[in-house]
């Protein structure tokens, strides 16, 4: 148990930007029409210094 609130608590701690500047994601949403019909994806991407984190799903 102490350990799971110790996990909280970090997640906590660098969710509220304690440890420095919060990280904004970036978003973006395409919406396309092609021989194949209509397609759409969206995504989210978060910077920090050299490191990039893409999250992204099609539809």
């Amino acid at each position: 148990m102490i350990r799971i609130l110790a996990v909280l608590s970090l997640a906590a701690l660098a969710g509220c930007g304690v440890d420095g500047e919060p990280i904004r994601p970036s978003t973006n949403t395409t919406v396309g029409v092609g021989n194949r019909g209509v397609n759409a994806s969206t995504g989210a991407t978060w910077i920090s210094g050299r490191t990039t984190v893409t999250v992204a799903t099609a539809l």
